[in-house]
Order: structure tokens, then sequence, then C-alpha cells
């Protein structure tokens, strides 16, 4: 079953009735109107069916039992009305997979053992395929493990632009590209609601870095806050239906996000219609009285007394003080009400879907992500795919080898009994003829006493121990040495790349610049493979290899992923989903001296962020966004539209031929961007409006059409409140990343 279909029947409002609110500018062949789905229900907002019942229900509850609802009762639960048969609405953390389960009072596992779960890719290698249809695939599939293990929310999926190449969570997101952002965030969002969970979706928002995250200012001009960092959660509400939004840490413009009027009521539910239920970040609420009325509906929080929670006694106090009224307070528990019927917990109980856990399909699943997502950066040798019929013997370097990624680091993990890593998949994929040298190279340490710095900020995150264990170097060359070829799986983890913490800088850690120039030494037929999740300084070391991988914390069985597109099983077709940059100083965020702030953030990049900036200020990455080679070659020709001028209510047909040149059946991501010359306000050299992802058979050639509704090419103008398309000449460029274009074409935009 596609994508597409499953998109046009799915994302719909279930309980909720149709989005209300500005849609001016959703896009999209498979948007439907408010009243086309409604349609589906024979004319009957299904809102309808259980308004009655919950009215009724919140009529019978005594104060107590309201505000129980509103703030946690455990780490993971709100509570229920035992007497009214309403249960505890149940979450769990879920992007990487469905967290494990924990004490009711404390994070310490519960230690049980039917929690074990499927690790999936983490965010960035999802967003790496450049694949829609898998984003539904994981959506789904960690839906039928959330249902199973009986969640009625899963934390997920966090859609925060990457801003900075430091951030701690960047290998938790998807992007720095907002259209990228969206056209992944929406199907993961509907596969996941098809199975009774509700998608919360994090962190709403502007919330862009780790350092200072639980009280930082953060300033952005309202141009750049609906172009480049609203777009995905406004897809997330008015495509997708998303039944619940988390509310963030950061304050923004003066105003924490989970008491931040303009943003929950006035942006949030009066301008998109959102009529789910917005969730606090743990320990994110600072107010009673303002919080409600500001827009949050349930607090969440760590460790205390949850009565103690300013959800529980002081807004109960606050309510019998006359300083809230009981209305108000009706008003949030109803939308959670709504949400536990929405999600079959009340109600038809038996037409609850089932879910199952951690099943073969779902490591199945795991694995069409991670064999898509990998990147082949540079094969200047062609030394990959490897000659498995040529080798006698190869070198397996580096403590990624054996390295483990589901659990480790702040935040959540997964408990899986399967995590494949690359040692085991090469192990797995290579003939049996093949002898393996394997070396540790490096050891990853931490200092226990040095804490890191940012310019004058100390940062709170892992500090790496740099230097190499002679041992270990000695046992890594003498490997390479006697082997025909070497490969070294470097790069990084989460225990350093990590929530709550950025990193200090783009150096690879505990050494292993120095390892991989050692073993080149010896080896010049050495193959660099990185698994990391966020940008690293890799430019002396992609002088001196001839052949670079890109890979990710890549779930279950991210090791047979990689191991398959080493071997040759998988042709490469991922594309990076950020900027890889020469020099920290070239990123936005940097160039512009505006990260990381240390009570107040402001945003002076304003829209240039990521490719916008670099391709418009001219500043040469070292690889561009979009960017990913494979073991075949495509040639791109004969870039049109199906037309010369467009009405504001038409949609463009970008089309392009692409054939694929070499001898190995293979994918590429055919890439549309935008260009307005002569714009009247500040635009980007160029934006992502646009993109397909073809299968190719060798010698064969491919019509692709982009379908570009023009009301993407809106900008939003600030002094009316609206979006708006400037008419004129546009120019289109077709490319396999934002610094390689293939063809461009021209159109008009009539008044």
């Amino acid at each position: 079953m596609k994508y597409k279909f499953l998109y046009t029947a799915l994302a719909l409002p279930l309980l909720f009735g149709s989005c209300k609110g500005d849609q001016s500018n959703d896009t999209g062949a498979d948007q439907k109107s408010a009243a086309n789905k409604e349609e589906i229900y024979k004319g009957i907002p299904v809102t309808q069916k259980y308004n009655e019942k919950i009215d009724s229900l919140v009529a019978q509850m005594t104060l107590e039992e309201k505000t129980g609802m509103l703030h946690g009762n455990s780490m993971f639960t709100t509570a229920g009305v035992e007497r009214l048969g309403i249960p505890e609405l149940k979450m769990a953390d879920g992007p990487l997979g469905v967290r494990e389960e924990i004490s009711r009072d404390s994070w310490a596992p519960l230690g049980i053992d039917d929690d074990y779960a499927t690790y999936y890719p983490a965010g960035s290698g999802v967003s790496a395929t450049w694949n829609p249809e898998l984003a539904y695939t994981f959506g789904n599939s960690v839906g039928q493990e959330a249902r199973a293990r009986d969640k009625d929310v899963l934390l997920s999926p966090a859609i925060n632009i990457i801003r900075t190449p430091l951030g701690g969570r960047t290998y938790e997101y998807f992007t720095e590209d907002p259209f990228l952002n969206k056209k992944l965030a929406v199907p993961f969002i509907v596969g996941l609601q098809e199975n009774d969970v509700a998608a919360c979706v994090k962190h709403f928002a502007a919330n862009n870095q780790e350092t200072h995250r639980d009280y930082v200012n953060v300033k952005i001009a309202e141009r750049p806050l609906r172009e480049i960092y609203l777009p995905a959660f406004k897809a997330a509400v008015q495509e997708a239906n998303a039944y619940s939004m988390m509310g963030a840490y950061n304050k923004f413009r003066g105003e924490y996000l989970c008491e931040n009027d303009y943003m929950l009521n006035q942006v949030l539910r009066d301008e998109w219609g959102f009529e789910g239920i917005v969730i606090s970040d743990w320990a994110a609420v600072h107010s009673s009285v303002k919080s409600l009325e500001s827009g949050l509906d349930i607090e969440m929080g760590t460790p205390k007394p949850f009565n103690e929670f300013f959800l529980g006694d002081k807004l109960i106090e606050a309510a019998k003080a006359g300083k809230i009224s009981e209305e108000e307070i009706d008003k949030h528990v109803k939308r959670s009400l709504r949400i536990l019927y929405s999600v079959n917990s009340m109600g038809d109980t038996t037409a609850q879907k089932k879910g199952s856990l951690a099943t073969e399909a779902h490591f199945k699943d795991a694995y069409k992500i991670a064999s898509e997502s990998v990147v082949l950066l540079k094969n200047d040798e062609s030394l990959l795919p490897l000659k498995t019929d040529e080798l006698k013997s190869i070198a397996i370097i580096g403590n990624n080898a054996t390295k483990k990624n589901a659990l480790g680091g702040f935040g959540a993990g997964v408990k899986t009994k399967r995590e494949v890593t690359p040692l085991e998949g090469m192990k797995n994929k290579l003939p049996s003829s093949v002898k393996i040298n394997y070396a540790e190279g490096y050891l990853e340490r931490y200092s226990k006493t040095e804490k890191a710095k940012l310019g004058d900020v100390t940062l709170s995150g892992p500090v790496t121990i740099n230097e190499l264990d002679q041992d270990k170097l000695k046992e890594a060359v003498e490997a390479a040495k006697k082997s025909d070829i070497a490969i070294i799986f470097a790069g990084s983890n989460r225990d350093y790349e990590t929530e709550a913490s950025d990193r200090a800088n783009l150096d690879l850690p505990f050494g292993q610049q120095k390892l991989i120039e050692e073993v080149m030494k010896v080896n010049p037929k050495t193959i660099v493979v990185m698994i990391a999740g966020a940008p690293f300084d890799i430019q002396e070391i992609n002088k001196k290899a001839s052949t670079l991988v890109w890979s990710w914390f890549n779930g279950s069985e991210g090791g047979n992923a990689l191991a398959d597109v080493l071997v040759g099983n998988v042709n490469p077709s991922g594309k990076l989903p950020w900027t890889m940059p020469k020099s920290l100083k070239d990123s936005p965020a940097h160039a512009t001296n505006s990260f990381p702030g240390d009570q107040e953030v402001s945003y002076e990049e304003g829209i240039l962020v990521g490719y916008r900036w670099f391709d418009t200020k001219n500043i040469a990455p070292l690889y561009p966004f979009g960017y990913g080679i494979s073991y075949t070659d495509f040639e791109f020709s004969e870039v049109k539209a199906d037309k010369d001028s467009y009405g504001l209510n038409d949609t463009i047909q970008i089309i392009t031929t692409v054939k694929n040149t070499g001898d190995m059946d293979g994918k590429e991501v055919v890439q549309v961007y935008v260009s307005k010359p002569e714009s009247k306000v500040e635009r980007a050299a160029k934006e992502l409006k646009g993109f397909k992802k073809p299968e190719i058979a060798a010698g064969s050639s491919k019509t692709v059409t982009v379908q570009v509704p023009v009301k993407e090419l809106a900008y939003y103008d600030v002094t009316s409140k609206s979006w708006k398309v400037e008419p004129g000449k546009y120019t289109f460029k077709v490319g396999n990343s934002s610094r390689n274009i293939k063809g461009e074409v021209s159109i008009t935009i009539s008044e």
C-alpha cells in the first residue's frame, strides 16, 4: 500500500472534526479541504459523536479529579477517574522507538522482560533517505509497537530545524530545511496515528539549541519564524492532524513557551485550528493560571511529589481563590478526554488496534530505512562496492565497529534485543573466505574533571579524552598492514551527541583523526565510514581519503544495512539532510555570532538558515545540502515546465528526464529549487520546493515530474500578516544537491 494513498485516506480529523484557521499556505496535491475530509464520514463531524458524553463526564467530576487529568501522576501518565471509567493517559518517549518502561516515580528502569522494542534509525537517518514513504513506514511501524505497549501518546516526532551543526539533538531532528522537514513529518504522523496512538510533535517551537535551553529567550523575526521554523509544525496540524504538541523549555520573545499565549493560542489554535492537547516538556512549566490560560493542557515533569506540580495543588488553590474559572479548567479536561476517545482508549474500545512488538516485519522496516539512508560522499578509486571475490583479508578498525547506540546519552533510548553492529554486519555479509582482522583502534573515554567550553560559555556535555592508546594504535596499524583493504568505522555515538548539551566544536573525538591518518599511511586502500548524527570537521580526512561514507545511528538493523551498501548488495541513495561546513565559522549561526547566547539568543541570520546561507553568501561547504553519490551515474536532461505562465491557484509541473548511465540499478533524488530574481523582498539564492526519488534500472531513463503548487512560492508578509506570492519571473533549478544544478527553466506567475 503506497504512502500517497494512505495520506489521502488517513490524514484526517478523527475526534476533532475539521481543522479551522488560516490554511492559505497549505499546498500539495494530496491536501484535502476540511469539507472533503468530512465527506469520508458522511458529512457528520466525528467530534459530535462523543461531545455529549464528554460534557456529561466532566459535569460529574470533582475539581481534584479534573486537575488530576492535567498533570503527571507518574513519570509518563496523567490520572484517570476510575469511578467514571476514565483511564490514565499513557505516554512513552519514542524518537528511536518505544522507550523501556520506567518506574512510576523515578527514571529508574522497571526491569521487566516484555518491554523490548525495535530500535529505529534516528531522525537524521530517516531524513537522509529523502523518502516520504519511508517516513510513513517508520511512523506506522513504531505506532504498532506503541499500541502493543498500551501507549496512548508517543512523544515523537522531533522536528525542530537544525540551526547549528553543534546541536546535541541534531541526530534526532530531521533537517535544516523547512520543506524537507514537513514532507517527512506529515507521513510519519499519519502512519503513527493510524494505530490509535497520538503523535506528540516536539518541541513547539524555536527550540534549536540545548545550551541554556531551560531559560534562554529566543528572538526570531516574524518572517523567518513563519518561513523556516514553523512550516513543519503547521503541516503537522493542518495536513497530518496531529493530536498533540509538546511545549518547549525555552522562552520565546520573553515568555516561556509553555505559557506563551502568542504561540499556543494565537498561532497554534486560532490561526492553524489545532484542537488537540499541548503537553509540556518535562519540568518546563513555570505557572498555574498563566500556563493554562495561555494554551497549555498537561504538565509533565521530573520526580517530585506529583501534587506539587503547578497544575496540581497550586491550580486547585487558584480555582478556589477565584483566580481561574472552573470553566477554563473544564476546557482542558475535555481536550484530554477527546484524545482518549480518538485513540479508542474510551468509547468503542473494542475497535482499538492491537499492535505488535519487535517483530521481524518491524526489523525489516528499520532495515529499509537504514539501507536508503547511507550517504556515499566519495569513491575516487572505486574501492566500493567491495570486490569480495578478489579479497582475501580486510581490516575492520574502530570502536564504532562494535559500538551500540540504542541506549546511551541523556534522554530516550530503546531497550532492544537486536542491534546489529557494523562488525557483525560485515561478518554476516562477507564471504567466509575473507579473513577479518579487527582492531579497536581508539578508546571511548571521557574526562571526569574537565568542562567543555564554547567561547566564554561553559557547557554541560561530555569532554572527551583525545589521546590515543598506543597499544590500540599499534594493533590497528598492524591489522591494516596485513590486510588487502581497511575500513575504519569512525565518528561519534549517542553518549557524545546527546540531549541536554551541545558540542563545543566540530572536532572528531577520541583521537580518531590521528588514527585515520596513521592507518592510511600503511594501507592506501582505506575506506573511512563515519557514523554520526551531525557534521564533524573532516576536511583533512576528506583530502587524504579516497573513499568516504556517512552513516547514522541507524537502528536494530543498521549494521546489516551498512554492510549491504559496502559489499554492493544495496546501491547507496542517501543524501545529506544538512550542510557540512568546511569550518564552524562558515555556518550562519556562528558567522553571525548568534549562538549560543546567554540569557538571550537572537537569530541574526534571519531566513538564511543552512544551505540558504551558504548558497546566498557564496560560501563553499565541504559537502552541500542534498549531496550523495551512487555506484552508478545519473544524467539529467530536458528540464522544462508544463506551461510558461501560471495563476495563483495553479500547480507547476517541472519535468526532467533522468538516465541511469551506469551498470547498476539505483535511486536518484531529483531536487527542485526555486529562485526569484529581482524580488522586492529578501530571498535566498534558492529554496527547495519539491523532490522525487525514482528507482531507475541500469541503462534506462525515466521522465520525472515534480509538482510545485504556486502557493509554495509565497513569502510571509509581516505588514499584512499573510502569505503572498510575488508576480513575475521565477527560475526553477533541477539537480541532485543544492550545489549541483543540472538544468533550469523560467516561468511567470501572473497577477
